[in-house]
């Protein structure tokens, strides 16, 4: 039985379908709240809240690609985050908003609507989401025997790469999402605490693409840095959460504190859980994985080929 090319079954046009639709009406009400935060002279409103919309619908056309089904089911709990951050939107925004002198009542009231109905049509398309994900799971358990055959220990292993990858992935969006944060909503330009936050990107971001590899390639002296990387990187973010609660700069994140914290405490769990199964996987090095995880790279190419 061969493996289906991409976006040739139902449910992945429909699963890919939904998340389309959901992020073009997210969009639309990100919109509104811009206008409304320039009309208020309030421009990062909801300026933070489109980088999830582009990486859900990478992380949905990627985990499609690589027939992932891991990725799909984390898929679904980042859509759940969503929802909380949704949520918080509602009360962040409305505290942003009052502290403007020319913002009344009722436009306070119209910007809440229109996030709780964001708040909605996230659980909504969960619903349809997870529906499709059900369909794709027996469609893709036949991808993962492709790669690595019928070998309950290789299927572990090669499981267990799965979610390394997965969680390198959901780590770069949450770095991503507390610095753009911090960035552009909160730090002075001036500060060294903006300077600590631009060094750190790099880093981080190197620390995500070298670990990634050497997981894959197997190469354990880059994987050990990468673990004294995410150590580093775990001390960070803890660095982050008392000054977001520190005396001496808790007025600085007055607006943002709600998201920054939830952004900051997810992103300091992934980087931990990351360890742990980065630790897992380097077990599993030499173990005769390393051609399963190449080849399946290579199976993911020539799904593109029934779409020409």
């Amino acid at each position: 039985m061969a493996v289906e090319p991409l976006l040739a079954t139902r449910a992945q046009r429909a699963f890919i379908l939904t998340v389309i639709l959901h992020d073009l009406y997210a969009l639309e009400a990100i919109v509104v709240l811009i206008m409304v935060g320039i009309t208020f002279r309030k421009v990062d409103v909801e300026v933070d809240f489109h980088i999830p919309r582009i990486f859900e619908l990478f992380i949905a056309f990627d985990a499609l690609r690589l027939r992932n089904v891991i990725q799909l089911l984390g898929l679904l709990l980042f859509h759940l985050a969503l929802m909380v951050f949704a949520a918080l939107q509602v009360h962040q925004t409305r505290t942003a908003l009052v502290q403007l002198p020319n913002c009344d009542g009722t436009r306070s009231f119209l910007v809440s609507i229109i996030l709780f109905l964001q708040w909605f049509v996230i659980g909504a398309s969960w619903l349809v989401m997870l529906f499709w994900i059900k369909q794709l799971y027996g469609e893709f358990g036949w991808a993962i025997f492709h790669v690595v055959g019928a070998d309950r220990k290789m299927k572990t292993m090669y499981q267990w790469y799965q979610i390394m990858i997965c969680l390198l992935k959901f780590d770069f969006f949450c770095f991503t999402g507390v610095t753009m944060q911090l960035l552009i909503l909160v730090l002075q330009k001036n500060s060294a605490e903006f300077g600590v936050t631009i060094a750190a990107i790099p880093i981080v971001l190197v620390l995500l693409i070298l670990c990634g590899v050497a997981v894959q390639r197997e190469i354990k002296w880059i994987m050990s840095i990468s673990f004294v990387m995410m150590l580093a990187a775990l001390t960070y973010f803890l660095y982050k959460l008392v000054r977001f609660y520190e005396p001496s700069s808790r007025s600085q994140y007055e607006t943002t504190r709600a998201t920054l914290t939830t952004f900051t405490i997810v992103a300091f769990l992934l980087l931990f859980a990351t360890l742990v199964v980065g630790l897992r996987c380097f077990v599993d090095f030499d173990k005769g994985l390393l051609a399963s995880k190449v080849n399946s790279e290579r199976v993911s190419l020539p799904l593109f080929r029934g779409m020409i």
